[in-house]
């Protein structure tokens, strides 16, 4: 005969309730972590408004200024925080993690969503939600027991951080210029293309005969 007991139940259905918002949980992080690095336009500052400057040419230096201005301060702080998940994520999924080159592998996945998201922003967030869904899978089909591993892991990440400050500094400069470079190479094609368009609908005048 089959007994039930609430003591059996809560026993059973803890460790599924755990694993249930656990993935849920991780699944709505990665979700909304993809999406943000993968798209192109990352900030609605518009610090071009605080412009006050009358003449044409002026406006427009200053308008390029402060265009330039939202991912010279703001863009290495994101860089940051994008640059430790990947790396966290990146650690977690090696058994014997080589620091440098997780390093590298992670910098160089950031600055390849970057350059997706000015070619088509699907194909970067393709990119930017494979590696933690990668992590996700070895979780599923691996010894849930790893999982126990990650904070020594990241401890020993974040020990050897200092020791490679001269290599991290070159990093983000690189893709921090390389953020701004793709800015203005899309901002200069966009304009062209309006131009294009401008000149291709606009009708053209008929001369007095």
């Amino acid at each position: 005969m089959i007994q039930y007991s609430t003591q059996s139940a809560f026993g059973i259905l803890n460790p599924l309730i755990i694993i249930i918002f656990g993935l849920a949980l991780y699944t709505i992080i990665v979700y909304n972590l993809y999406r943000f690095i993968a798209t192109r336009d990352i900030f609605n500052l518009n610090l071009r408004q605080y412009n006050r400057a009358q003449h044409s040419g002026a406006f427009k230096f200053f308008a390029v200024i402060l265009y330039i201005a939202e991912y010279v301060l703001f863009f290495p702080l994101f860089l940051m925080l994008w640059f430790i998940t990947f790396s966290t994520i990146l650690n977690a999924m090696t058994t014997t993690p080589n620091t440098e080159m997780v390093l590298l592998m992670s910098m160089a996945i950031i600055a390849s969503i970057r350059i997706a998201s000015y070619y088509k922003q699907d194909l970067a967030k393709d990119i930017a939600k494979l590696i933690p869904f990668a992590l996700l899978a070895v979780v599923m089909v691996d010894d849930i027991s790893s999982v126990l591993t990650w904070g020594d892991k990241i401890l020993d990440l974040l020990y050897l951080l200092p020791t490679m400050f001269n290599i991290l500094i070159y990093y983000f400069v690189f893709v921090v210029c390389l953020e701004i470079l793709l800015r203005v190479i899309y901002g200069i094609t966009g304009a062209l293309s309006k131009r294009d368009e401008k000149k291709v609908t606009s009708p053209t005048r008929k001369g007095n005969i």
